[in-house]
């Protein structure tokens, strides 16, 4: 694929295919994405189209094979997966080959396949399924350059030194020039250009033209021409028997080059990708019942127990056994500072140890991993498409048919109106409108941009797992923010403890913290720890209840306890005068007042405080620098929160809200105005779902992530800043690209037509259309590039 005119075509193709859905193609990453339809079928109706679907090559050792049957069994198993293409097994050898369409299947997905029939599979080894695409373009610029030079020389070097001219013609003659032209640019076009024939021509045939369908016609034309006043000039007019091959040849040799460069520029694009994968180690120090071994990725199972020597990448996540030491988790949550790591502790996959050993249990594997998945967030974001891409995909679906009815009119007005030689000037006219309006650019302008965003989100610690998030989050003007774990740390500590009169501290602390040690609340926890502390023993506990944005309750010896919010207490008809004064003086120093009741009479009020993270107010603070309004949802006690809002410097609090009550704050605030949130927890999800986009703190729940537009893998709400400067620089990136692309085209048809000859005599060479043409991606892409330094500190 070359242009935007290809992606549609490829995307009509592909949806044809019986049993498809709708296709997505991008134009930058080379990929399709279509659900449905057999593999087969899909690649051989790319085929038909003119197009290569890439595929993966993977060799699997297969034992437990003995007998021609099993090669039926293990091959029928393979080809039975969606995205195989063709799985060929060596019974001799103990092999089995695999091709399938490229990222559709993994390693375990194959091992399973063959696993599920009874034999056992390893990874044996794996090809390079996506080498680098500059190469075999580097080579044909190269030999194409060879081949024209003599012929540009040859011809267009006589304009600047007459004496070359006059010694070739007195040598050769201009004949044998010809015929040596002729013969240089035939080999060119066949040998380096002939991929344009080739695609171009499908193009045509399925009536869906292309950038290659335009430089095929436009080359095709000049040589044919020149060909004609070659070897049968008696068929042109005097006036018009000269020669163009030097055109074809150099419009084909800039072309080339620019691709060269667009595919250098591709590849630089998606490093993000790269970078993420070369993080994966691919071998791993595996416990066995007699020491140790080393063993591939691809064949580690949750439950083993693998050794992490001094230096060495984390090899799948896991939880540490035994040892001590710091890890550089910088690949994931962007942050530079070693974290410390000892029993107990989970580690990630891809991440670097330190000077210290652990021995750590394999708890998720393959695909399983944060790595993977963040690879594949990635990876997906980079594919995804735009609504402004749709857009731009109408507008070159009739472009291309538009050019070509341009090209065909101006030889008509050249050739009705033109001076002599006509036919001369209607060739060059015609050649430099096909040209020059190939859309190239166009094709590029938006997804190169957003594979390169995603990719600088993603080394920022930021995951947009829906693509156009990207899109949607520059566009917010509003900022709706949870409190507990959101804005700070989310592991509060009791602070302070109130009794009614009468009442021991440490029975009422103990039987509190048993009742919350059934809690995940931050709030429960703090309480439990801080009895952990004392060292209390905690008594026995029956009937316990939670009750959702407002506590607990529970039976202890008989005796009803209500744990909870003042809300709460309201509810049940339980006074609190008697502590309130303290409770309230609490909540105005920003600590979080509980109370516990037995038996409907209040014994006890407690303050928890939970500090704000360190990189909040920073965040915040830039936040407001970018125009955002500040508003914060919480379920905490409303001075409590006012007060943490003011420290904080937010325009607006909306405290004391039920889990349920944030999708209805949000639904008011998306009433004035683009609503983004953030948010950590299962009470967050709802809202997360509801906003215009959600973006969820990485260290929160999975339910929370799932929920969310957006995914901070950190947990620093700095994220949050790095992610819409992102999502606002690559828009503006993407504005930029489409100005130039179409700009370009706008500015330079009518140059290529020929409207300025009348009144100045200048007509567009179809040499300096292909090199404009060229510079056009070039310029497009490398602005694209300059994403890789967005955003700020994450």
């Amino acid at each position: 694929m070359s242009c935007a005119a290809c992606v549609g075509r490829v995307e009509r193709v592909l949806s044809a295919v019986d049993g498809a859905g709708q296709a997505r193609v991008n134009l930058a990453a080379g990929r399709a994405s279509v659900k449905g339809g057999a593999a087969t079928d899909l690649a051989a109706a790319l085929s038909r189209a003119g197009f290569t679907a890439r595929e993966d090559h993977l060799r699997l050792s297969v034992t437990g094979m003995d007998c021609a049957s099993c090669i039926g069994r293990v091959e029928a198993a393979l080809t039975a997966l969606p995205g195989v293409t063709e799985a060929r097994v060596n019974l001799a050898a103990g092999t089995a080959d695999v091709r399938f369409l490229a990222g559709s299947l993994t390693v375990n997905t194959l091992i399973s396949a063959i696993s599920g029939i009874g034999y056992v599979a390893n990874l044996q080894e794996k090809s390079a399924s996506t080498p680098d695409a500059s190469l075999p373009l580097r080579r044909d610029f190269w030999l194409a350059a060879l081949l024209a030079l003599p012929v540009f020389l040859s011809e267009m070097g006589g304009h600047v030194v007459p004496a070359l001219h006059h010694g070739l013609h007195g040598v050769i003659g201009q004949q044998g020039l010809w015929i040596l032209q002729f013969l240089l640019t035939t080999l060119l076009l066949i040998g380096p250009g002939r991929q344009f024939f080739i695609r171009g021509w499908a193009a045509l045939r399925h009536a869906a033209p292309d950038m290659n369908a335009l430089v095929m016609i436009g080359t095709g034309a000049a040589w044919i021409y020149s060909s004609i006043a070659t070897f049968a000039p008696a068929l042109l007019p005097a006036a018009s028997r000269a020669v163009y091959f030097e055109s074809a040849a150099v419009i084909v040799t800039l072309i080339l080059l620019g691709r060269w460069m667009e595919a250098r520029a591709k590849g630089q694009s998606g490093a993000a990708i790269a970078r993420l994968v070369g993080l994966q180690p691919r071998q791993a120090l595996v416990e066995t019942d007699g020491g140790t071994e080393e063993r591939p990725i691809a064949a580690l199972h949750p439950g083993d127990i693998l050794h992490l020597r001094p230096g060495e990448r984390v090899a799948v996540d896991g939880a540490v056994i035994d040892g001590n030491s710091w890890l550089d988790e910088a690949m994931l949550t962007g942050e530079p500072q070693p974290v410390a790591k000892g029993p107990g502790d989970a580690v990630t996959g891809g991440t670097v140890n330190g000077t210290g050993a652990l021995r750590y249990r394999a708890m998720r594997v393959g695909q399983d991993t944060v790595l993977a998945q963040i690879i594949r967030l990635v990876a997906d974001a980079q594919g995804a498409r735009l609504p402004v891409q749709d857009l731009v995909n109408r507008i070159t679906g009739w472009f291309v048919p538009a050019v070509l009815a341009v090209a065909l009119a101006t030889v008509g007005l050249w050739l009705l109106f033109g001076p002599e030689p006509r036919l001369t000037h209607a060739l060059v006219a015609g050649v430099a409108v096909l040209i020059v309006a190939c859309p190239c650019a166009m094709g590029l302008a938006v997804p190169v941009s957003i594979m390169v965003g995603t990719g600088r989100a993603a080394e920022l610690g930021v995951l947009f797992r829906r693509g156009d998030a990207l899109q949607a989050l520059q566009g917010i003007g509003i900022l709706a923010l949870d409190k507990t774990g959101t804005l700070t740390a989310g592991q509060p500590e009791l602070t302070d403890i109130a009794l009614a009169g009468g009442e021991d501290e440490p029975a009422i602390l103990a039987a509190i913290a048993a009742i919350e040690a059934r809690s995940e609340h931050p709030l429960a926890r703090a309480i439990c720890r801080a009895a952990n502390a004392r060292g209390l023993d905690l008594p026995a506990v029956t009937a316990f209840t939670a009750l959702p944005g407002h506590g607990v309750s529970a039976e202890i010896a008989g005796a009803r306890w209500i744990i909870g919010a003042d809300r709460l207490m309201r509810a049940e008809g339980v006074e609190t005068a008697p502590l309130s004064d303290r409770a309230d003086g609490w909540a105005a120093e920003g600590r979080s007042p509980v109370y516990a009741a037995r038996d409907g009479r209040i014994v006890a009020a407690l303050a928890v405080a939970d500090p704000v993270k360190p990189g909040t107010p920073e965040a915040l603070a830039r936040l407001r620098a970018l125009g955002l309004r500040l508003v914060m949802v919480t379920g905490d006690n409303r001075a409590a929160a006012a007060a943490i809002a003011a420290r904080l410097g937010l325009d607006e609090v909306r405290a004391e809200i039920l889990p349920e009550g944030k999708v209805a704050v949000l639904a008011e605030l998306m009433q004035q105005g683009r609503t983004g949130f953030v948010g950590d927890g299962i009470n967050d999800a709802p809202a997360l779902a509801r906003a215009d986009v959600g973006i969820a703190i990485g260290t929160g729940t999975d339910v929370a992530m799932e929920s969310a537009d957006v995914v901070l893998v950190s947990g620093d709400l700095r994220g949050v800043v790095a992610a819409l400067e992102i999502s606002r620089a690559t828009m503006r990136n993407i504005r930029q690209n489409l100005f130039w692309a179409f700009g370009y085209n706008i500015a330079l048809i009518p140059v290529a037509v020929g409207l300025f000859y009348p009144a100045f005599g200048m007509q567009l060479s179809p040499m300096l259309a292909a090199g404009a043409m060229a510079a056009s991606s070039l310029l497009v892409l490398g602005n694209a590039l300059r994403l890789r330094f967005a955003g700020g500190r994450a």
